[in-house]
């Protein structure tokens, strides 16, 4: 499993894709908080805060988690090398574990520099120290748990289809669907009295749960659930190929 993990790795920094994750990642946020006139930019909000960057992080990652994990496997069906890796003396559960863990190793690299945005505001507010940095690790650990969903629903849309860029609609459709999809359908008349049980299964009402800073063990417990829901479909996509 370790040398899969350490394959997994290498791919991405190995191409340029990798790179390009990091980059396109920091740069468009970084942008948004520093540069750009908007509501997110931390100057010109005036308050030490870093609420815009877990505002636009999430959407970013729709489009970034899926370009990382669409090759996952879509490139080993294309190619025929899924064949020769599942008669690996690995079980399948440790080959998805594997990949899932090389993506989610690449989120924490792409996070790693936003703490200097962290930082900064730390040191510019009055007094210094200004901030709540109860609220904003809290929101690190619900953009660690977001970007973990994302990466095994990715897993679970390159499971199914040899073909990357199918992979990567079907993976930004599911992310986005189950991240936003049940905050607009909860708004609708049809589900009565059930609204607000449609809307606790979205992902969109435990992350801003989390980013409040109280970690709450109903929603780490869903977002476990849903991880683990994910990679087991994509367990029981690799299976199928074996029928």
């Amino acid at each position: 499993m370790w040398a899969l993990l350490k394959k997994e790795i290498g791919s991405f920094f190995s191409t340029i894709i990798g790179y390009i994750v990091i980059i396109i990642f920091l740069l468009i946020t970084g942008l948004f908080l520093w540069a750009f006139p908007s509501d997110f930019n931390i100057l010109d909000f005036g308050y030490a805060q870093l609420d815009g960057l877990f505002l636009i992080a999430p959407y970013v990652f729709l489009f970034l988690i899926p370009a990382i994990s669409m090759r996952s496997f879509s490139d080993e069906n294309k190619s025929g090398t899924i064949e020769f890796l599942l008669t690996k003396p690995l079980t399948d559960f440790k080959i998805i574990l594997a990949k899932f863990s090389a993506a989610f190793l690449l989120l924490i690299i792409a996070l790693i520099p936003t703490l200097t945005y962290y930082f900064s505001v730390y040191y510019l507010g009055f007094p210094v120290g200004n901030i709540d940095s109860g609220g904003v690790f809290g929101s690190y650990i619900g953009l660690l748990f977001l970007g973990a969903a994302f990466i095994a629903m990715g897993l679970f849309s390159s499971s199914i289809t040899n073909n990357q860029v199918v992979a990567f609609i079907v993976a930004v459709f599911l992310s986005g669907f189950v991240f936003i999809g049940f905050e607009f359908v909860y708004q609708l008349s049809w589900f009565a009295n059930a609204d607000l049980l449609i809307k606790s299964i979205g992902i969109y009402d435990h992350y801003t749960s989390i980013s409040r800073g109280v970690i709450d063990t109903r929603d780490l417990v869903y977002f476990i659930s849903i991880i683990s829901l994910f990679l087991f479909l994509t367990k029981v996509s690799l299976q199928s190929r074996k029928w």
